[in-house]
């Protein structure tokens, strides 16, 4: 699910249709949910997964959550059961900024988003600087269920200067979707054998990434998510910006 013009790459095998829509804002979009269809227990109701590849504007955290509620329905229209957004993708990758957009899991601002998770009973992973303890920030997911849970994850494994603004995290992140279980990722932890490794051994169905790859480094990355794939006959989801963001 995309705003940008040009296709991107999905590797989950099972990748199944490409369709172009359009939201209320008539931003184009391309979508592209996956059924996981052979990949999964055949006795078990395989899910539909979608990654939006969003644009976020650096810093404008009301104008992109609009944007995630729109891709949040026509995801929900597509039938997925779960999507996920890019790395800091309701503020942009905006390192400079993380300590004035940082938010809590429960941030008032984001009820709409776990209203709509409800309302369309669709799993959905966001990006945002979270507050973490002792005033430190963390590169946040935040996966909000059909349920109404919210469930936070912070990035455990950071990049060369990130350290600088952010607290890496230190516990791997577990998502149940009915019968299957997603594990999390964002960004530089696929950098890491060691955290594929424990989310497969974990259980994992699938591992979900939410990242920021620039152009020059597309090859490489998406050639190092497909081995973790083939190797651990695991699946990946991935959702990466469908434009520049943080100068990358």
């Amino acid at each position: 699910m995309s705003q940008s013009t040009g296709a991107k790459t999905c590797y989950c095998r099972a990748h199944s249709q490409h369709i172009p829509i359009r939201t209320n804002h008539q931003t184009p979009y391309d979508a592209r949910p996956t059924e996981l269809n052979g990949l999964m227990d055949n006795q078990m109701t395989s899910p539909t997964l979608a990654a939006a590849q969003f644009c976020s504007i650096r810093g404008q955290l009301k104008h992109n959550l609009a944007g995630h509620l729109a891709f949040m329905q026509r995801a929900a229209d597509l039938g997925a059961d779960y999507l996920l957004f890019p790395e800091l993708s309701l503020t942009g990758y905006e390192p400079d900024l993380a300590h004035e957009l940082a938010l809590s899991p429960n941030d008032a601002c984001l009820e709409p988003i776990r209203a709509m998770a409800m309302h369309l009973q669709l799993m959905t992973t966001v990006g945002v600087p979270l507050k973490g303890p002792g005033g430190s920030i963390e590169v946040g997911a935040l996966t909000f269920t059909a349920h109404g849970d919210v469930i936070a994850y912070a990035k455990q494994y950071l990049h060369p200067g990130e350290d600088a603004v952010f607290s890496p995290g230190s516990e791997d992140c577990y998502l149940q979707l009915n019968q299957h279980r997603i594990g999390l990722c964002v960004c530089a932890d696929f950098s890491h054998p060691e955290h594929v490794q424990r989310l497969s051994e974990g259980g994992s169905g699938v591992y979900a990434a939410s990242v920021l790859i620039s152009p020059g480094g597309y090859a490489h990355d998406s050639e190092l998510l497909a081995g973790h794939a083939r190797r651990h006959r695991l699946p990946v989801l991935i959702a990466n910006h469908g434009g520049p963001t943080g100068g990358l």
